[in-house]
């Protein structure tokens, strides 16, 4: 009789990758990377366990979009108070804070709860193109679209 394979945390290899998001479209970026941090592109893969590699996005800054998205996407968020609600336009939001605008993309397609706070949790993103993450030698992952 066989039985199901369960990886443990000891057998679990995490790697570090490097995306450089110059050029890259950002609902792509975000869904290859929520990818990774699930560890969906490992054979040993299972939902309820993280199983997800660290990423390092550099060149937030760069991320392209499509159509009118510039000019027309927004991001709401409420303080809680009346009247509270507060819009910024993803123009405005990519002068000001590039990798929030990354960070919200990748967010929403991870789980919504304690197991998709933790995998959020490896995602590290950067403006430019510098990043101090150079000790856990991250390798440069290259998207072929």
């Amino acid at each position: 009789m066989r039985t199901t394979y369960i990886a443990k945390e000891a057998d679990i290899v995490k790697k570090w990758y490097v995306i450089d998001a110059e050029g890259v479209t950002l609902g792509r970026l975000a869904s290859e990377v929520a990818s990774i941090l699930r560890g969906k592109n490992k054979p040993q893969y299972a939902p309820n366990a993280d199983m997800g590699d660290y990423v390092i996005i550099v060149n937030a800054e760069k991320v392209a979009v499509t159509g009118k998205k510039l000019e027309q996407k927004m991001y709401r968020h409420h303080s809680g108070w009346t009247g509270g609600l507060k819009e910024t336009r993803l123009d405005k939001m990519l002068e000001t804070h590039p990798e929030r605008v990354i960070e919200h993309a990748v967010k929403g397609m991870l789980p919504k709860n304690a197991l998709g706070r933790k995998m959020f949790g490896k995602l590290h993103v950067y403006a430019g193109a510098e990043h101090p993450h150079a000790a856990q030698k991250p390798e440069t992952l290259e998207f072929k679209f």
